[in-house]
Formats: C-alpha cells, structure tokens, sequence
C-alpha cells in the first residue's frame, strides 16, 4: 500500500473519529480519540478472532506504519511547535527555574526510581530482564507527553501558575527525555563498559545545549522575516518552514530537535514579538492554522496508538507486570517533583498541593510508546512496549477524566478565586 492510500486512510478514520466524540461522546479530543480508538480496537480484535481473514488487512496495513519514526520524525515537531507557540511565555519566564529542575532533575530521578523497582520487581512476574534495559524503560516513561497534558488542561480550569508548571515542564521534559533515552539506548547498544562519563556528559550537552540554541537562532530568524513584510500567507509559510527545516537541522547536526522547536515556538509566540513582526490578520492566521493542524495530527496520533493495539503481543505476565507498573512510576514522579518543589516552596508561592497535582496532571502519551518502539528485542521490546501501552491509556482516560476532580478537591478554592478574578 503506498504512502498517499496510508495518510487518506488514517486522516479519514481520524476526522470520522473526532465527529463522533464531538457529536456524542463528547469528552476532551485527547481523551475521545483514544476511548473511541480503544473500542474500536477491541471490537476488531474480537473480530478477528472469530474470523481472521476480516481483520488481516488492516493488521497488514498497521504493520507497515513505522509508528516510532512517524511521531518522533513527522509529528513530533509540529505538536511541540503548536503547544509552545500557545503558552504564556511571561508566566513560563517567572517560573523557569522549578521548571528547568522539574524538566531535568526530575526527569533523571525518576527514570532511575522506575529503572530500579522496575529491575527488582519484574522477576515477580517470571521476567528477568538486565538493569540497563529497566532504566530504558524508567527514560521512556518519565517524560510526560505535552499534546495530552495540553488537550486536557485546557478543559479544567487549574490555576494559571499551576498550569504554567504542568505545561511548561511538559514542554521541556519531553526533549530532555528523549535525550536521556537515547543516551542510556547507545549505552545499552555498546556496553557500559565502552562507554565513559565524560562521553556520556558531551552527548548530553551537545543535544540539550545545541537543541535550545538552535533554537534561538529559529525564533529570532523568524521574528526577523517576519517583521520585515506584511502577508499573511508567506508569514504561516515561513513558521512552518522554521519548524520543518529547523527539525531536520537539528537532526543533522545531532542537537535535540524536540528543544529547538520548543524555544522557537516560545520566541514567535511571546507578545512583544508578536506584536513588532505581526499584523492582527497575520497572528489570526498563524493561530488559526497551528491550532487546525494540532487537531489534525492529535487525532491521527491517537488513532495510530488505538490501532496499534491490534498487533501488540499480549501475555498474561506483561499486563500484572504493566498493572504494578502504574502505582510505581506515579510514586516515583510524585518524589521527582517533590525534591525541586521543596527547594523552590520559599521563593515562590506555590498552589496548594502542588507535587500531587503535577503527579495526576502529568500524562503520558505517544512519545512514550513512539520511544518503546524503538527498543530492540535485546532491550526486552514486547514487555516494555505492553507495559508502556497499559501505563499511556491508564494515563489518558482515568487520569484525563479524573483531573478536573481531582482538581477541584486539592485546589478548589483558588480555581473559584481565578474563576472569579475573571469576570
């Protein structure tokens, strides 16, 4: 099947799916696709047990979906550059540092919390599988994923700092993720024996430090041309050129691409910028079409991961495995955050409950899956993927739906304090 049938076949599902959620289900678009993904899933699968020869070609068909490169090659850019161009730049300034540390130190901490228990308590289940291929699994699971964290934030209502936090971190974390990932992944590949520190602290510092400064030069370039002529319709060319062309940059020059379209996007959406290299026609424009392609390829992303489900390899011991795995990476965000937080409590005024909102705000999503599609099967692939699979739709439908509750309860009297400051 060629490429143009696989994209009109996925853009078709994904625009019947998004009616449906809008006309009946009507839950948050992230929570909607997958829901409506999963049950279509699970009905196919039920077919194809019945009678294999109905479900064949579409399990043919998803297996020649690459879906690890089609969302951190294709997808990915575009979904970071679309959430960060939205967020409120001056609000992500005075909360840059709890966020830097959530982004990093957390980050770190909680792949080696997860990596750790993870290696201990898998035996349990009749699997033994290496401590470095646990601490993959602990890289790929830590980052939460900001295109489900922002469909879903945007529904609730939380305070305006606290949703600064969620987000801001999400943007960040998901580039330092993907580097730490791919760090401790060519470990794995080559041996921690030939493999050094100060190896492993350049491959650090080049992706993470080349990343946001290409990143920089992306935004700044853009605000330039930009400033410099007045059409609409070459100014949202140009933003989608800095996010395709500054994507395959980064790559080629081995920096963090996911970091370079998160900065830029901060650049060319900050006000001042804004307001100095756009017209109210051209920020109309550039606004209206990132948020169309954000829905666009959101729902095309989450009906891969629905599909996907039709050919994962499920066994008894990696569902328990996957299940146990739920309490354990939220307890090991719950103290990843909690470290950073204490030491920022007297500088900056806090919301109440702040660690166990970011804990249950913090979704996971389809770069955690992207990621543990990458992993060979040396690296233990099918429990992980399984494992992964079950912690992302855990993650999106009861801690999706529940957030707004959850909300409430720990921080409702100042939601009513803004709800109220509001009008």
């Amino acid at each position: 099947m060629d490429l143009f049938t696989i994209i009109t076949i996925l853009v078709v599902v994904s625009a019947i799916f998004a009616y449906i959620n809008e006309r009946f289900v009507k839950l948050p678009y992230t929570i909607g696709a997958m829901v409506i993904t999963i049950a279509m899933s699970a009905i196919l699968t039920i077919t194809g047990w019945v009678n294999p020869d109905l479900t064949n070609p579409l399990k043919s068909l998803i297996s020649q979906i690459d879906f690890s490169k089609v969302l951190l090659e294709i997808l990915l850019s575009f979904l970071l550059f679309a959430g960060a161009l939205h967020t409120n730049f001056d609000q992500l300034r005075v909360q840059r540092w709890p966020i830097l540390a959530f982004a990093t130190f957390g980050v770190l901490v909680s792949t080696f919390l997860v990596g750790g228990l993870m290696y201990y308590l898998l035996p349990l289940f009749g699997l033994d599988i290496g401590f470095i291929n646990c601490l993959l699994f602990g890289a790929l699971i830590s980052p939460t994923d900001p295109i489900a964290v922002l469909g879903i934030l945007k529904k609730v209502g939380v305070p305006k700092k606290l949703e600064t936090k969620i987000v801001g971190e999400s943007l960040f974390n998901d580039g330092i993720g993907v580097v730490v990932f791919l760090t401790i992944f060519a470990i794995a590949q080559a041996g921690l024996e030939n493999v050094t520190f100060g190896e492993i602290g350049l491959l650090l510092v080049e992706e993470v430090g080349g990343g946001i400064a290409l990143g920089f030069g992306l935004g700044f370039m853009a605000f330039y041309l930009m400033k410099s002529i007045d059409d609409y319709s070459v100014e949202v060319l140009i933003t989608l050129a800095i996010v395709m062309g500054g994507y395959l940059l980064a790559q080629s020059l081995h920096f963090s691409g996911p970091l370079a379209v998160v900065v830029a996007g901060l650049i060319i959406g900050h006000d001042t910028i804004r307001d100095s290299s756009m017209s109210d026609i051209t920020e109309l424009y550039v606004d209206k079409f990132w948020e169309t392609l954000d829905a666009l390829l959101n729902g095309i992303l989450f009906v891969l991961i629905g599909l996907e489900i039709l050919v994962l390899p499920f066994e008894k011991a990696y569902i328990f495995a996957g299940l146990v795995a739920i309490p354990i990476i939220l307890m090991a965000r719950y103290v990843s955050l909690g470290i950073p937080i204490l030491a920022f409590r007297k500088k900056l005024n806090f919301v109440p409950n702040t660690g166990l909102m970011m804990t249950w705000g913090g979704l996971r999503g389809g770069i955690s899956i992207a990621l543990a599609l990458t992993l060979t099967q040396a690296m233990d692939r099918d429990p992980f993927l399984i494992i992964t699979y079950l912690v992302v739709i855990f993650s999106i439908i009861v801690q999706g739906l529940s957030i707004g509750k959850v909300a409430n309860r720990l921080i409702g009297d100042q939601m009513q304090e803004e709800g109220a400051s509001g009008h």
